[in-house]
């Protein structure tokens, strides 16, 4: 056999993964299911753990299992691994999609943050009236989600 063989337990270490998701992986197809040998040991190759690998960075990128799954199964096939590149281009896109938009909530949320630190920094007496009688005098009234305007004056 050429290259590094490596048992179950030695894949998984090299690939910071445990054992029991090397098997996950092969009952879900991701990975093959290699032959036992004599002793019962299943041997991997290098590329069985580059293999393993990438199904770990496309995991980390926010794709499914599923997805990584179809992509995989595209390769019997895809002898030029055009709809594969295609499918990964197109969950690529989507991720770059998803997280954009999980940035800008996390952007406002530290903008909201941000600014409660600063308000609750400049605060030196009155916050045990937060919200309540002090409000109309708050230097961040307008911004603050509990201020409520005092009701207009009845005229007659």
């Amino acid at each position: 056999m050429a290259g590094t063989m490596y048992r179950i337990g030695e894949l998984a270490t090299k690939a910071r993964v445990t054992v029991r998701t090397v098997r996950y992986y092969e009952s879900l197809g991701l990975l093959k299911t290699q032959p036992r040998t004599d002793g019962g040991q299943r041997l991997y190759t290098d590329a069985d753990l580059i293999y393993l690998l990438r199904i770990l960075q496309l995991k980390g990128f926010g794709l499914s299992l599923e997805a990584i799954g179809n992509i995989i199964k595209m390769g019997a096939e895809d002898s030029t691994g055009q709809k594969r590149r295609l499918e990964l281009l197109k969950q690529y896109r989507n991720q770059v999609t998803i997280v954009t938009h999980r940035r800008k909530e996390l952007d406002h949320l530290l903008e909201e943050l941000t600014w409660h630190v600063a308000q609750l920094e400049s605060v030196d007496t009155g916050f045990q009236y937060c919200p309540g009688s002090a409000c109309i005098d708050c230097e961040f009234k307008d911004r603050c989600d509990f201020y409520q305007a005092p009701p207009a004056p009845n005229t007659p």
